[in-house]
């Protein structure tokens, strides 16, 4: 099936905005998912004037390909912004808190990981992201990818020191990885504030250990999953086709959310999230028990897409 990449332009509030993020094969749906990342107006609220299927405001699970839009169409859209999203916007996160999770990502369908659309929106990301590294790749490495927020850091307690909202052990784990893997930060949010909490963390400039490179909201897909509606998904063949050293077999991503493992299942593994930081600092030894899982699997471990990391905890090589 042939792909084609669709641009619309979106004309709202007196500007212009250039949806890029398309393909011919997405739905309305989609088209409003990536208008609401532009503009913050939600899909719910969108009036899309001249979008028109069969003489009809076309649904949301009209294919773009059967609107024939003209090249670079432009789509008159009416809709407000509510004070409540506005005051989000201005948080250290562009995708609020995310309560519901994908617990059967790994058991899911691998159409969503093959999806042509999707494999077309990772080449997107490919050829157009640009990624700044902060340090050099190193031969014979395996790849970790770790998400911030309750992964690393508990971004919604009040504190006056971040690292008062610091997961214990971050630095001893950090270090620890490092031996073995290169490093690699993706956030669902913008890179000035991966920036600032990675300086508040004290992580950029350490002295035990280097980032390869950050990752943010830019870097990530919206896939449709049928139960769900539209997903914002971390895939991680956009750093594969950059880094052919890295690939199934030597990567694995942390983060609390399984859904961001949709387009990579078997690689991701699902930490137990970092809440309430002032109750659980005392307590929470999630990262040292990590830290031992990493050392072994890269030691013993020649093909990680052959592992569960559900079963993490009790993993033995000597089974393997």
């Amino acid at each position: 099936m042939e792909v084609k990449e669709v641009v619309v332009v979106v004309k709202w509030s007196g500007k212009e905005y250039k949806i890029v993020d398309l393909t011919d094969q997405d739905t309305v749906e989609m088209l409003r998912h990536e208008i609401y990342r532009k503009t913050q107006v939600r899909p719910e609220r969108q009036k899309l004037l001249n979008l028109k299927h069969k003489g009809k405001p076309a649904a949301d699970n009209v294919k773009i390909s059967a609107l024939e839009l003209k090249p670079n169409f432009k789509l008159m859209m009416v809709g407000s912004t509510e004070a409540d999203i506005e005051d989000a916007c201005s948080l250290p996160d562009d995708i609020g808190d995310v309560v519901d999770d994908f617990d059967d990502a790994e058991d899911r369908d691998e159409s969503v990981e093959n999806s042509a659309v999707y494999l077309a929106k990772i080449q997107r990301r490919v050829r157009d992201y640009k990624i700044t590294e902060l340090s050099k790749p190193r031969a014979g490495k395996k790849l970790l990818v770790l998400d911030i927020d309750y992964t690393l850091f508990d971004h919604r307690s009040p504190a006056e020191t971040g690292t008062e909202l610091m997961r214990p052990y971050l630095h001893e784990f950090l270090t620890s990885a490092y031996e073995h893997y290169d490093i690699v930060i993706w956030s669902a949010t913008s890179m000035r504030w991966i920036e600032e909490k990675m300086r508040l963390l004290g992580v950029a400039n350490h002295t035990n250990y280097k980032i390869l490179f950050y990752l943010d909201s830019n870097a990530m897909i919206s896939v449709h999953v049928p139960e769900r509606g539209v997903v914002d998904v971390k895939p991680l063949g956009v750093i594969w086709a950059l880094y052919k050293q890295y690939s199934s077999s030597n990567t694995i991503m942390f983060d609390d959310i399984r859904r961001n493992f949709l387009m990579n299942p078997k690689s991701g593994l699902k930490i137990r999230a970092f809440r309430q930081a002032h109750l659980n600092r005392s307590k929470d030894t999630e990262l040292l028990k990590l830290s031992q899982y990493l050392r072994k699997i890269a030691i013993n471990c020649k093909d990680f897409s052959m592992l569960n990391h559900r079963k993490w905890e009790h993993y033995d090589p000597k089974k393997s």
